[in-house]
């Protein structure tokens, strides 16, 4: 019981929204989600999560190479850490 009322609670609040898609587009996803036995829905909020995945990671990357151009790496910044990258008996 705890179980069923548990998972009621962590359901996402759902919206039905219209959106324009081109024909020959929706022809494919229909046959992937044919195959994937899943429905658009499913299909197309899995592609928008992916989408903002790597939106987001491509935003973190910006924010990184920014700040490397704003305080860039010394030359002898990570020879500190060379000695911790040998693996075994290396000479």
């Amino acid at each position: 019981m705890w179980m069923s009322i548990h998972s009621s609670m962590v359901m996402k609040m759902m919206r039905t929204i219209q959106m324009t898609i081109e024909e020959d587009l929706l022809t494919e996803v229909d046959e992937v989600v044919q195959v994937k036995g899943t429905n658009r829905s499913a299909f197309i909020r899995e592609a928008l999560e992916d989408a903002l995945r790597r939106y987001r990671i491509a935003q973190m990357e910006k924010q990184d190479a920014a700040g490397y151009a704003r305080h860039p790496a010394e030359l002898d910044e990570f020879q500190i850490w060379e000695s911790e990258q040998i693996w075994g008996d290396e000479e």
